[in-house]
């Protein structure tokens, strides 16, 4: 339980971070002076929100009664499940087939970047660590 508050308080901030780096940008790149309000709210809390899930969910490859195929697919589907919801209900995603399709299937290339990112760095980390205890 205290993994999972201390890893929601990083969440929530880290997409606190990003909303303002977003907002920033926004002022910056595009020479609106004035932004919407709600507009600002909706999306600083989809990103609190997605800041949140993205750092909870790997919770999930922490439990060693699942293979890491089950793991994989439980956290996948999570993700995914609560990632559309957020990113339909605030219109990040327009709500249409081509939209949802083209959406989807960037969102499998980055999560299978970031699933062998991890997948390698900690493999990394395993061989150097047997190689320390082999020297013992």
């Amino acid at each position: 339980m205290k993994t999972f508050l201390y890893r929601s308080i990083i969440g929530i901030f880290f997409g606190a971070f990003l909303a303002i780096i977003m907002t920033n940008s926004v002022v910056l790149f595009s020479g609106k002076e004035m932004l919407d309000g709600q507009l600002f709210l909706k999306n600083s809390l989809g990103f609190i929100f997605c800041g949140w899930f993205f750092t909870v969910t790997p919770l999930i490859f922490e439990n060693a009664n699942l293979r890491l195929s089950q793991q994989t697919a439980l956290h996948f589907v999570t993700v995914v499940i609560l990632y559309f919801i957020l990113a339909f209900g605030i219109d990040w995603v327009p709500f249409t087939v081509k939209s949802f399709l083209l959406a989807f299937g960037m969102f499998i290339v980055c999560y299978s970047i970031f699933w062998i990112s991890f997948y390698l760095y900690f493999r990394i980390q395993a061989k150097q660590l047997n190689a320390e205890l082999q020297e013992l």
